[in-house]
């Protein structure tokens, strides 16, 4: 018997969680490198920087994604009155 085998793209979430989604992952980049800059100019670099950072990423990071929730949408709008639309 031949084996079915899923298309790659039938892994993928549906279009309906990119609202999400996408903010979900911007929020992970975006405190991790906050944070990450931050700690260095208050600790330096070595083993307090290893010692801080986790507890700061994971910190701004419970900030970070609700509030992405709540201005990516007014970011976008703003974005489209200065931005002209593609043709």
């Amino acid at each position: 018997m031949a084996e079915i085998r899923k298309s790659p793209q039938s892994r993928k979430l549906p279009a309906s969680y990119a609202p999400f989604v996408m903010p979900l992952v911007l929020s992970v980049f975006m405190s991790a490198i906050v944070s990450a800059v931050a700690t260095v100019m208050s600790v330096g670099i070595g083993n307090p920087f290893l010692a801080n950072w986790p507890g700061a990423w994971g910190m701004s990071w419970l900030v970070a994604f609700p509030s992405l929730l709540i201005v990516l949408p007014l970011v976008r709008r703003l974005v489209s009155t200065i931005v002209e639309t593609p043709r």
